[in-house]
Formats: structure tokens, C-alpha cells, sequence
């Protein structure tokens, strides 16, 4: 012990004797060490750590899978005949978002909320902390609605206070009793977040063409989940006999909750991983870099120390603690810089992303990142300490201490020194590569063609209390009077309505059929949306043919629709859909409606998603009280949010507004962009991390080699060696350093050269005119 005390006591003091190397070398650990560890408490937090129900590995979300894709809602009828006859869950429930309009005292306020089937909190293995869970029967429609607290919404709306239980609370326009509060950890990444759940009273009870809601469920113990794949599977294939109608070309899908909850964020995290233990590599290579030539100027000090006795094991442990106590040092200041890292990258986290990644909110320090802190310290401690310590030739002391044998000694640690380096250069490149492909990944999204000129276009959405304008009567007016009034605020050129922004996840969905044409037994299925009038003008969407809806054309006229190009060459492959009919599947012939127009595909779900089939329908033929707006103005800016604001409250005080924003941060916010964004940016704080450690790597082992050739620099000078000719030996040292990788992709990787390229220059010049500057006397003298 006292032996090991020295050494760490010697260490510390060779540490303060060359501050230079010290300093540079703590940072280069703590950078990569730090960044390392910001990475793996987000990959601790996301794919490590279990998720906070009972037991999730027996969770899984359930899905029906429709012509339109593998993960559609379920419709209520199926999800009773998948809950009766399946014999692989323990239970089944569901649950889907919704919006509440709440009644306060002040008038009625959106509140965030979601309805589920009375099991569902069970099944999730989740006790409220206050009050009680819903109870068998309280979703049906005759019980009595009842409605369970957030912990959120608990603290924001009443205070926390405990007396709440038994009261009634008013949502759309009914009185709800609250029975409980949900514990302050429960977060259902795959809803919404809510304040209120309430029972699902009001769901399409009888409808089996109507897919709302998700389910989730419970395996049997000892049920595999191929086995009860293959279960839903068959009860899916029994219902599609059983009611062709509807049921046609439908199957079952299902997932892992886990792959539900993370499964977007997973590959991303593992490439920042990936880039974070390669950053941690090029610091340890630069390290090991900067030891190598540090242990240059140590060799008559080590030959000393073995000419009066000390044994090689002693040498090597003495120079393995001084990297020990260099990587602890470099780890303290890392697990400091990994903290901070994580508070900022979790706080650069949109809210509404946090939402819908939960796990993240209590990422920071914690023993998992301690430990993996303290292993990669001392993995990096002894690896960084290795070569320089096997670069010490122990047993040749009398050349060391004459340095006579420097030149066939030093010539294979100057390979492996440039070695090291190549390979911190091509970790580099690795990195900026990568970086430049995201990069370029992300352009390539933001330039996708969205059917629409997003400039000067602002968006809001619209909540009216569905107790007062859920009938035509009020909601035609409510339409109208608003889109007219809103078109006479300044700068507004052009108003639009639509059910659904674009860019969005509400897709509602139906079955239809051609009239005139016999039915084949397919299940034809595309979304639709309620648009007004001028919605197309208004988003400057491209009409391909036909023509937009009229003005007039409300629940009085005929049926009328315009369909998208997917939907044509879907549906009508080389025709002219205008003036065919399309009607939904089961209804009567007086619905039919006329196709009067085709639009160009507007990009109605996510970025990276492929358009859909849609059609759309007159928004007074069909109006609701929740709806958006779309509003062309000369700039869109944030005074003219407040301004329709305003004028909503103004028709109607209970109106509730929400999302307010422009098209272009709707697009640039969309959760595709956001991931390929956050993956760029980190991507390339690695790359440049790892750039700039390169070239201090690179500068140090030219500037070793320089030292090392200095007698054969003093003859070439001796022998009138023109000065450029020497910096052209130096600079050609590193010629073979920048080449290390295969191109791919040409312009990214080209760029990545030449970036390479000039920057190893720079770092070669300082040291390649020092060495012409050598004076030959002093360096034949030297020897």
C-alpha cells in the first residue's frame, strides 16, 4: 500500500511538472469520457432500464392491420370478439386521445385527456395513489362516467388537495365523478399526455368499420409472444369470414410495448452510442498519442531508475498507476461535463416530444452511469498507459543513458505512433462522414415535396364545446363567420378549414366502392378529410384536373368529393376519376358522391411516410365542432396567431385554441425532422470533438518524429538541403496518414478529405519549419 501510495504521489507530481501534457491530456479524457457518459444515461434510460409498469416484458400493443398499413386502430365490436375468444391474455384493453372541453367557472378550456376500457389500468399493473381504479361495468354506456386524475393534472387544477375525491368535474358538457389519482411516475408514452382519463362511454360501440382505438394486453405466463401472434392472428381471419363486409383483407398486428415506447428512438440512439465510443477511442488514441511522445523526453529518467535497480514490473506498475491517475482525474472531470451534458440535451427536448418519451425525464446521474463511468475509466487508464509504457526499452540502459541507440530504436515507435494516429484520423473521418450523411439525410427530408408553399401559411386549431356545436346548425355558422372574419385582419390574404392539418397523425379512415363497377370482395380503405372551400387555394395545392369546391355546395346540394393523385392511380389507373362516383361502403345511394376534382398528394401524414389515398368532402356537408385553420397571410408571424385568437373569443368565449404556428416550424417540428435533426446535430458535436483531438494527435506524433530525426535533418542541412526540401520530408511523413478510409458516398467523403487534408497540413507546418530551422552544428553535436 505504501508502495502504490508513492506511486500515485509521483504521478500526481509528473502531472504538475509538465502541466502542458497534463492539461491537454485531462481535457481530451474528460471530453471523451463525458460524452461517452451523456450518451449512455439516455441509453441506460431508454433501452436498459425496464419500463415503469409490472412487469412490461409481458406487455404488448395490439393493432389491426388494413390495405392502408399494418398499424390502423381497432374498431370497438373487434375488440370485444378479440378479448372474448382469445386464450393468450391474462386481459385486453383499450384506450385512445382525446381532447375534453373542460367547464371551469371561467368558461370551457381544452384539457389534454383519454378515454380507456375500465380494465386498462390493471392490465398495465398500475394502483392509483389516491382514490380507486375504475370498476368492471363503469364503460359501459348506461354506468355512470367517472373519471381518474393524472398526478399532473391533480397538482395544476386542484392543488393536490385530497378532499377532490367524490366531486364532479365537467367534461364536454358532462358531469364526470373523480374516483382517483394516478401515481406521480405513471407516464403512458403511447397516448397523449392527459389530465383526465375518463371511461369510454361514447365510442362506436356497433361500428366495425370504425377503427379509433389501440389495445393493449397482457400475456398468459408461459405465452410466448409468437404464440399469441398466431393466436389474434386466427381470431382476426375468423371475424374476416364471419363479417366480409368489413372485416375483408383484415388481419391482426401486435408489438412489444417496449417497441411501441422506444422503438422510433432506439437505432438513434445506438449510431449517437456508436459515435459516442468512438469519440471515446480517438481520445484514447490521442492520449496514448501525446504519452508515446512524452515518453521521448522520459528515457534517461527511466534508464536511471533501472540502473540503480529497479526491476521492469516495477517500471511498467509505476507508469501504469501515473495512466490510472491520469484517467481518474480525466473521469472526474468527465462525470462533471456528462451531467451537465445530459441536463442540456434533455432540455433541448421540444415538451411535446417529452411527452411522448417519459423515460427521458429522469435521465441524469445514477449508479449505472457511475459505474460505467468508473469501467471505461480504468479500461482507458490501462490501454493509454501500455504502448508508451512497452516503448521503454528497460534493458538497454547504457544506450538510453548515452542516447546512441535512438534511431533503430525509435523507427518501429515512430510506425506505431503513426499508426495510432491513422487510426484516430480515420475515426475522424468515420464521424464526419457520418455526420455529413445526416446532414444530408435531413436536407433531403426538409425538401420533400409537401403538395403545398409552406411559406407565409400559419396554422390553428379549433375546439368548440361539442355540447353546443355538435349539430350543423351551429357549426356551419360557427365556420362561416369565423373564416370571414379572420379574412379581414391585416396581412390576410386567404382562409382555409380543414378536420386535420397535414403533417399530422389523425387520420380518420373508411371503406368505399366505385359505383358502376361489381364488387370484387377487396376492402377498399383511404382516409378522407372535411375541407372548406377555399382550403386548396388556400394551401396552393396543385389541381391536376377538375375543379375545387364551391361555396355553396353544403348538405343541401349533391354529395361532391376530390381525390388526391394516390387515390387516382390507385383507384382509376389510366382514367379521368372527375365525374366518376365513389360512395361509402353500406350506405345508401342518395350519399354517392360526384368526384369533381383531383389535387396533387399533400403530405397529410409524417415526412418520411409515402402519401396515402384520400379523398376529401365539403366541410358543410359534413362539419364538426373541432377543426383547424389555415390561414395565407403576407408573413406569418406570431401577432397574427394572437389576432385569430382574439377573434374566436370574441364569436365565443368557450372556444378553445390551441397548436397555434407556422407551416414551416410545423414542418420543421414534425417528429421525423426533429429525430433526423437531433441525430445530426450530436453526430456532428462528435465528429468535430473528434476532428480537433485528430489534429492535436497528429501535430504531436510529426512533432515525436521530428525530435527523433533531428541528427539526420542536421546532415541533410549540413549538406546545403534546401530548407523546403526538409519541410516537404516532414509533410510527406504524413501523407499516408489521411487515406485510411474507402470512399462511398463521393461528395461527403470527398469533402471529408480535403477537410482532413488541409487541417493535417496546418498541424505539420508548425513542426516541419522548426525542423528547418535546425542549426546542423548543434544538431551533430546533439549526438
Amino acid at each position: 500500500m505504501k508502495t502504490l501510495i508513492q506511486d500515485v504521489q509521483y504521478a500526481l507530481r509528473q502531472l504538475r511538472k509538465n502541466r502542458g501534457f497534463a492539461v491537454t491530456a485531462i481535457l481530451t479524457l474528460s471530453l471523451g469520457i463525458g460524452a461517452s457518459a451523456a450518451i449512455f444515461a439516455f441509453v441506460d434510460a431508454t433501452l436498459i432500464k425496464p419500463l415503469p409498469y409490472k412487469q412490461p416484458s409481458r406487455l404488448v400493443v395490439l393493432y389491426e392491420s388494413i390495405p392502408l398499413g399494418p398499424r390502423f386502430h381497432l374498431s370497438y365490436p373487434d375488440y370485444l370478439d378479440w378479448k372474448k375468444v382469445n386464450t393468450v391474455f391474462r386481459s385486453l384493453d383499450v384506450y385512445q386521445n382525446q381532447g375534453f372541453m373542460l367547464g371551469t367557472p371561467q368558461g370551457a378550456q381544452l384539457a389534454d385527456g383519454a378515454r380507456v376500457s375500465a380494465g386498462f389500468f390493471r392490465t398495465l399493473g398500475i394502483t392509483p395513489m389516491l382514490g380507486r381504479d375504475f370498476r368492471e361495468g363503469e364503460d359501459q354506456a348506461s354506468a355512470q362516467p367517472t373519471v381518474l386524475l393524472s398526478y399532473a393534472g391533480w397538482q395544476k387544477r386542484y392543488g393536490g388537495r385530497k378532499d377532490i375525491l367524490g366531486q364532479t368535474v365537467t367534461l364536454d358538457g358532462k358531469p364526470n365523478v373523480i374516483v382517483g389519482v394516478l401515481p406521480r411516475e405513471f407516464h403512458f408514452a403511447p397516448a397523449e399526455p392527459a389530465d383526465f382519463w375518463s371511461t369510454m362511454l361514447g365510442t362506436d360501440r356497433e361500428c366495425r368499420g370504425c377503427h379509433s382505438l389501440y389495445g393493449v394486453a397482457r400475456l398468459l405466463d408461459g405465452v410466448s409472444f409468437s404464440t399469441a401472434f398466431a393466436d389474434i392472428s386466427t381470431i382476426a381471419k375468423q371475424l374476416e369470414k364471419q363479417y366480409p363486409n368489413s372485416n375483408r383483407n383484415q388481419s391482426a398486428y401486435m408489438l412489444p410495448i417496449t417497441d411501441v415506447i422506444v422503438g422510433d428512438i432506439r437505432p438513434v440512439l445506438i449510431v449517437l452510442f456508436s459515435g459516442a465510443v468512438l469519440l471515446l477511442l480517438t481520445a484514447g488514441v490521442n492520449v496514448t498519442s501525446l504519452l508515446l511522445v512524452r515518453a521521448e523526453s522520459r528515457k534517461r529518467e527511466i534508464a536511471v531508475r533501472g540502473a540503480l535497480g529497479a526491476s521492469p514490473a516495477r517500471l511498467l506498475r509505476q507508469l501504469v498507476t501515473e495512466g490510472l491517475v491520469l484517467a481518474a482525474i480525466g473521469s472526474s472531470f468527465g462525470l462533471l461535463f456528462a451531467n451537465f451534458a445530459t441536463k442540456l440535451l434533455a432540455g433541448l427536448v421540444p415538451k411535446d416530444r417529452m411527452a411522448s418519451m417519459p423515460f427521458l425525464q429522469g435521465v441524469g446521474f445514477n449508479l449505472d452511469l457511475l459505474v460505467f463511468v468508473l469501467t471505461i475509466s480504468a479500461v482507458s487508464g490501462i490501454l493509454v498507459s501500455l504502448v508508451p509504457a512497452l516503448r521503454l526499452p528497460y534493458s538497454q540502459s547504457k544506450e538510453n543513458l548515452e542516447e546512441g541507440g535512438r534511431a533503430s530504436a525509435g523507427s518501429a515507435w515512430r510506425r506505431i505512433g503513426a499508426r495510432l494516429v491513422v487510426i484516430e484520423l480515420a475515426t475522424a473521418a468515420l464521424l464526419l462522414v457520418g455526420a455529413g450523411l445526416l446532414v444530408k439525410s435531413l436536407h433531403h427530408l426538409l425538401q420533400v415535396d409537401t403538395g403545398m408553399e409552406p411559406k407565409h401559411l400559419v396554422t390553428l386549431q379549433v375546439a368548440a364545446p361539442f355540447s353546443v356545436y355538435s349539430k350543423p346548425e351551429k357549426a356551419i355558422p360557427l365556420e362561416r363567420e369565423l373564416s370571414a372574419r379572420v379574412a379581414t385582419l391585416p396581412g390576410v390574404k386567404s382562409v382555409g378549414i380543414t378536420s386535420s392539418l397535414p403533417l399530422g397523425d389523425a387520420d380518420g379512415t373508411t371503406q368505399f366502392v366505385v359505383i358502376g363497377r361489381p364488387d370484387n370482395g377487396e376492402t377498399n380503405e383511404v382516409t378522407y378529410r372535411e375541407v372548406s372551400s377555399t382550403y386548396f387555394a388556400t394551401l396552393e395545392a396543385k389541381l391536376i384536373s377538375g375543379r375545387y369546391f364551391a361555396e355553396t355546395e353544403d348538405a343541401s346540394k349533391p354529395p361532391v368529393t376530390i381525390i388526391n393523385q394516390a387515390f387516382a392511380k390507385l383507384y382509376f389507373p389510366g382514367e379521368n376519376p372527375v365525374g366518376k362516383r365513389i360512395n361509402y361502403k353500406g350506405a345508401p345511394a342518395t350519399s354517392a358522391m360526384e368526384i369533381v376534382g383531383l389535387v396533387d398528394e399533400i403530405k397529410e401524414g409524417q415526412l418520411d411516410f409515402a402519401p396515402r389515398a384520400a379523398f376529401y368532402i365539403p366541410f358543410e356537408q359534413s362539419p364538426r365542432p373541432n377543426f383547424s385553420l389555415v390561414v395565407r397571410a403576407t408573413q406569418a408571424s406570431q401577432p397574427l396567431l394572437h389576432e385569430m385568437s382574439t377573434v374566436l373569443h370574441q364569436i365565443d368565449p368557450d372556444i378553445a385554441t390551441f397548436g397555434g404556428m407556422s407551416m414551416i416550424k410545423r414542418i420543421h417540428d414534425s417528429p421525423a425532422a426533429y429525430l433526423h435533426r437531433s441525430s445530426a446535430w450530436l453526430a456532428g458535436g462528435f465528429a468535430v470533438l473528434a476532428f480537433l483531438l485528430g489534429i492535436v494527435a497528429l501535430s504531436g506524433v510529426i512533432a515525436y518524429s521530428v525530435s527523433w530525426r533531428t541528427r539526420e535533418i542536421g546532415i541533410r542541412m549540413a549538406l546545403c538541403a534546401q530548407r523546403n526540401s526538409v519541410i516537404q520530408l516532414i509533410l510527406a511523413f504524413m501523407r499516408n496518414l489521411l487515406f485510411g478510409v474507402r470512399p462511398w458516398d463521393l461528395p461527403t467523403f470527398f469533402g471529408v478529405a480535403v477537410l482532413l487534408a488541409g487541417c493535417a497540413l496546418l498541424a505539420s507546418y508548425v513542426p516541419a519549419r522548426r525542423a528547418a530551422k535546425v542549426d546542423p552544428m548543434v544538431a551533430l553535436r546533439y549526438e
